[in-house]
Parts: structure tokens; sequence; C-alpha cells
């Protein structure tokens, strides 16, 4: 079964290669095509059969939705993970509506498009040579999709939401680890209030403390996802 096929739809070619590298880096996953237009997506997916397209919504020519429309009225088999930009609600019930099992606005962060991906391997692992399924089992799978929402209700009291991701956002971005002094001029935040999230996110085990010895003084603590 593994690794699943993906194929990534994304008109702007700096993005694209952004997200390439982050969907590589997670395991289980090949992406063994990319696309810069609706078009030359549809006709990837169909030529390929992959296992999932992530597609961005807002393209030139054929949007994003036009495109898995099509997909769907040819009863074309694939699952389809939607990124972008959109935050209005009638453009999210419309890909919805259309079958999209995750919907990432960006930014984003390469911790949720991992989220993402590793809860659609759980779903795409327990379906496998399932012939039937209890509701249990079916409620396990429906429920997946919450957990984002519920990590970010069980928040300690003082800490945003919007915050967080971008913190997570811009050590995402970083090639080296970087001090809490550097993340607060990064986002434009307090060092103290820098200091509490990424505390938090070490105590959640989302970054990694790497202690940086200089000549003198104390040891400095850096971050890195």
């Amino acid at each position: 079964m593994f690794p699943l096929k993906v194929i990534l739809v994304e008109d702007d070619p700096m993005v694209r290669e952004v997200h390439r590298q982050f969907i590589e880096r997670i395991e289980g996953f090949s992406i063994i095509a990319t696309a810069s237009n609706g078009i030359e997506g549809i006709k990837l997916i169909k030529d390929s059969q992959p296992d999932l397209a992530i597609i961005d919504i807002y393209m030139p020519h054929v949007s994003g939705l036009e495109m898995v429309r099509e997909l769907r009225s040819e009863n074309v088999a694939i699952d389809v993970i939607a990124i972008t930009a959109a935050n209005d609600i009638e453009t999210v019930h419309r890909v919805l509506q259309q079958g999209a099992i995750d919907y990432i606005m960006k930014p984003f962060t390469f911790e949720r498009i991992k989220k993402s991906l590793v809860n659609y391997k759980v779903y795409r692992s327990k379906l496998n040579g399932k012939g039937s399924m209890g509701q249990d089992e079916l409620d396990q799978l429906l429920f997946l999709k919450n957990k984002e929402a519920e990590e970010m209700e069980s928040l300690p009291k003082g800490l945003n939401p919007n915050t967080l991701t971008k913190i997570t956002t811009y050590l995402s971005q970083q090639k080296n680890p970087v001090s809490a002094e550097e993340v607060a001029e990064g986002i434009g935040i307090a060092r103290v209030t820098a200091r509490r999230y990424l505390d938090f996110l070490e105590k959640e085990g989302k970054v990694k403390i790497h202690v940086h010895y200089g000549g003198v003084g104390r040891p400095v603590n850096r971050y890195g996802i």
C-alpha cells in the first residue's frame, strides 16, 4: 500500500517547491508528479491514478474547485486535500461539498500538513482490505479531522492559536535552530511571550531544544522543529 502516491497542483513555482519539500519529509508519501495549473493537473491525475491530490484552489484558467468538480463528474477515484489562501465560508463549504478530506489555509506550518497527511495515512491503512467495519471503527476515522480543533481548544490560558501558528510557521522556515529572541524579532512579539509559547511547544514535543554554549555567559536555548 505504501508509499501513497501524491500529485501536487500549485501554480506558483516557489510555493510548489516549498510544499514539495514539506511532503517529502513525511514518511509514507511519494510525489509522483507536479502540475502548474488545473488543466495539467486533471490530465496527470487521469493518467497516473495517484492516491491523493494536493490542490491549490486559486489558479488561473481552471481553478482547483473546478478541477475537483470535473474529476468528481467523471468518477475519477482520487482523494483531495485543498490548500488555499481562501478563508471565506462559501469557498470552504464548496470545497468540502466536493469531498475534500482536508482544507489547509495558507500560510501553513510543516506541522499542519504533517498532521493532515499522517491522519490520511491512518485513514487509508484502516480502510485497506476492509470488507466492512463497525460504527466504532468508522467513528475513529471520521473524528480524526477534529484533532487539530481539539488541540487548539486545549491551549493553556493566555496562549493565542494565531500566535502559536505564526511561531511554528517561523520555526519551520528556519534552516537552523533559533533562540527565543530571534523568534520574538521574527514575528514581532516580546521575548518573554515567545519563550512562553516555545516552552509550551517543547512540552508538547513539537519543538526540540538545542543548548548552545558560547564563550562567555550562560548557555542559550535554541529551538527547532
